[in-house]
């Protein structure tokens, strides 16, 4: 019997990972962890194969009380790497989705000094990895790559716990981004872009380092790669509900020979917190197996694009309320 650990998973972020594990995994272990535990006790009923337990990463933490562990998901800030490091200790597969791209390098220099015996997967993308899976289908139709401009609309009416506050509210420092083949980082405030959004209106955008810039950099040789943030109004508000929206913006030559730019706008109809919950499930999928995908077990490093299978994620994203709409403008020669 599988047994999971989510670190926060009462929260906004971490309940709906739980939700959709169990929706999908009904025999799987479920243990909702965080400093006040008994916030998480309706839910733990309500999902089943469930419980409840007290961590506080800021004190000494006795792992006997968890039993064992395969996975523990990371669905809070834990700046001083505690859970990913016990994870590669005790051999236990990790997914962690709350740093930026300077910050993973004590756990590239840990991996590297002792080779991890589990999956330890980075996926402190934005949405856990949404933008980059589609960009990596999407870039299946080009030969060559200009530049990808990729975005995220954050709104105000969409409902955010703790974690995705903390994101929101730290975003305007440097920013980790890709200029004619050369990486720089940048004040963010120093870089604004404009973003024209789905209706045609526009906001400001200032870049941020998610690790989707190096990874949708890697996977394409392209140039030229940046991730903004911005505030404005969702599709989803428009039509009632907030939404949270990704947009992708990509230029270069189609395989057929046309030099285009293509947009997609993803939008999260149920709010940032199911779209990220979404990307956290869809790599656990990946390492607990599927009945026609064997789980993923051997130890080391990974990136959500590298588990979870992308020539079909877009209508695979359809199957969790959220939409993508393309747009293919031919630019001349």
């Amino acid at each position: 019997m599988k047994r999971i650990l989510i670190v926060g998973g009462y929260g906004l972020v971490g309940s709906n990972i739980a939700r959709l594990i169990r929706k999908n995994y009904p025999t799987v272990e479920l243990i909702l962890a965080g400093r006040n535990h008994k916030d998480g006790e309706d839910l733990a009923a309500e999902l089943h194969h469930a419980e409840t337990a007290f961590i506080n990463l800021h004190e000494t933490i006795d792992w006997s009380l968890y039993g064992k562990v395969d996975l523990i998901i990371t669905a809070m800030e834990d700046h001083e790497n505690v859970l990913r490091e016990v994870a590669i200790e005790r051999g236990i597969a990790h997914i962690t989705i709350t740093e930026i791209a300077e910050e993973i390098s004590p756990t590239v220099f840990l991996s590297l000094q002792k080779k991890p015996k589990a999956p330890i997967v980075f996926a402190s993308h934005w949405q856990a990895g949404i933008i980059t899976l589609v960009t990596k289908q999407l870039a299946t139709r080009f030969k060559e790559i200009y530049k990808i401009e990729t975005a995220a609309l954050y709104d105000p009416l969409d409902p955010v716990g703790p974690l995705v506050a903390a994101q929101v509210d730290g975003f305007v420092a440097k920013a980790l981004m890709r200029e004619e083949r050369r990486w720089k980082i940048v004040e963010a405030t120093e870089n604004a872009k404009t973003i024209i959004l789905a209706d045609g209106s526009q906001v400001v955008g200032y870049p941020m380092s998610t690790l989707d810039v190096p990874s949708i950099a890697a996977f394409t040789n392209t140039p030229n790669v940046r991730f903004d943030f911005a505030y404005g109004t969702s599709i989803g508000t428009k039509n009632g509900i907030a939404s949270h929206d990704l947009y992708i913006g990509m230029e270069g030559i189609l395989i057929s020979g046309e030099k285009v730019h293509l947009r997609s706008v993803v939008s999260g109809l149920k709010g940032g917190s199911h779209l990220t919950a979404v990307g956290v499930y869809l790599i656990t999928e990946a390492l607990l197996g599927t009945e026609n995908q064997p789980a993923v077990r051997e130890g080391g490093m990974y990136l959500p694009e590298l588990l979870v299978n992308t020539d079909m994620v877009i209508d695979r994203l359809k199957e969790f309320d959220i939409t993508i709409s393309e747009e293919l403008t031919i630019q001349n020669a």
